[in-house]
């Protein structure tokens, strides 16, 4: 059935990277410490993703872990363009043509999706993630913990305020996007695993899509 909406996350979706985790790659490659700290941010990523732990504590303690500034995060940004997944950047004109009704709603940050989505045509609009906070010499502070998607169940607390009617798909790689469906905000949930394949994900999906050609494939069904 073709969708009315459809919600895409960004983070090892959209991109083939975890952008938070890139972020602190770029941070610490100046630190004697840095590939234990990385990898240490890795395995937060993970459990957050798995639902090990909190969202808010997922986010929390990689932040804590690196000393970012806003120079870091725009270098990233622009990085992150040349990491979008094949899948994703060969459909980038089907996603151009349906991007009225194309969502991302991700746990990553707004200012490191933005520069990436604007080129595929997905309006300002359509972008939700969290939002950092800098003190009056541009550091990361923090981020806005009062934003919902701070927490594990702010996806679907944000797609249940656009009031968005109709069928609603989800296609995402943790366990926070399968939440969309468990929480009613979207009627299908699509567990994507070109980048990386979490078994209690996979699991509780309505179908498995090992690349975006699998979802364009059904799209019309």
């Amino acid at each position: 059935m073709t969708p009315d909406y459809l919600i895409i996350d960004f983070d090892s979706t959209f991109i083939t990277k975890e952008s938070l985790d890139e972020l602190a790659s770029h941070v610490l490659s100046r630190s004697s410490t840095d590939k234990y700290i990385v990898k240490k941010i890795q395995q937060i990523t993970n459990d957050g993703m798995s639902g090990k732990i909190s969202f808010y504590e997922s986010i929390n303690s990689r932040l804590q872990l690196m000393m970012a500034s806003r120079d870091d995060v725009q270098v990233v940004s622009k990085n992150l363009k040349d990491h979008v997944s094949p899948s994703f950047y060969r459909n980038k004109d089907f996603i151009n043509k349906h991007q009225r009704k194309i969502y991302f709603v991700s746990g990553g940050f707004r200012e490191m999706l933005l520069p990436v989505l604007t080129e595929y045509g997905i309006n300002n609009e359509h972008v939700f993630g969290n939002e950092f906070i800098y003190d009056d010499k541009d550091k990361v502070l923090g981020f806005d913990k009062n934003n919902p998607l701070a927490d594990l169940n702010g996806k679907a607390k944000i797609i249940k305020s656009l009031s968005l009617m109709g069928e609603i798909h989800a296609i995402g790689d943790g366990y926070n996007d399968y939440q969309l469906k468990a929480s009613g905000a979207v009627s299908k949930f699509f567990a994507f695993t070109e980048n990386v394949y979490r078994k209690n994900v996979c699991e509780l999906a309505d179908k498995i899509l090992s690349s975006f050609d699998d979802y364009i494939k059904i799209f019309d069904d």
